[in-house]
């Protein structure tokens, strides 16, 4: 079973998320623990799946892959066989760095890096022809990103609710 976070698990997560490469030594320091504590409970968030990886941001622009769009897909069929064939050929696509199914007007929402507009053509082409069952889709180039994280914010627990 897993046990419910306290403020000294929030106050590590935050630390990890601003910084996924703290040593053990420091993020003891920043959160009033023994080292031994402190990696006890880092391991225990793992575990417990609260800490699911570490990873490095990187520069999309200086990767060649600057241009950023948002895709709305439509299926012609919305059946669990269109759902899974979907899932199937979107993994397959290492543009593709967000892929969610969504209630509304569309069925999934595609996020995707390219270094260009010549590049989102060719990708859409594949796209189309690798993806059974796609109706449409509706393309979104980001002019700007205005705010991009990836950290989720934290609640204390005493504003969780039970």
């Amino acid at each position: 079973m897993t046990r419910a976070l306290d403020g000294i698990d929030h106050n590590i997560l935050r630390a990890l998320q601003d910084d996924g490469r703290i040593t053990n030594v420091d993020l003891a320091k920043r959160v009033h623990l023994s080292p031994a504590a402190c990696l006890e409970r880092v391991k225990r968030l793992q575990t417990d799946g609260y800490i699911r990886q570490y990873t490095a941001l990187l520069d999309p622009a200086r990767l060649d892959a600057g241009l950023l769009v948002f895709v709305e897909v439509v299926l012609d069929r919305t059946t669990p066989e269109s759902f899974d064939d979907f899932r199937r050929a979107i993994a397959t696509m290492p543009e593709v760095m967000e892929c969610h199914m969504v209630a509304g007007g569309f069925d999934y929402l595609v996020k995707a890096r390219l270094k260009d507009m010549a590049e989102y053509r060719a990708f859409l082409g594949r796209f189309l022809s690798m993806t059974r069952g796609v109706r449409e889709t509706h393309t979104y180039p980001v002019m700007e990103e205005v705010k991009n994280v990836t950290a989720i914010p934290l609640r204390p627990p005493a504003e969780r609710s039970s």
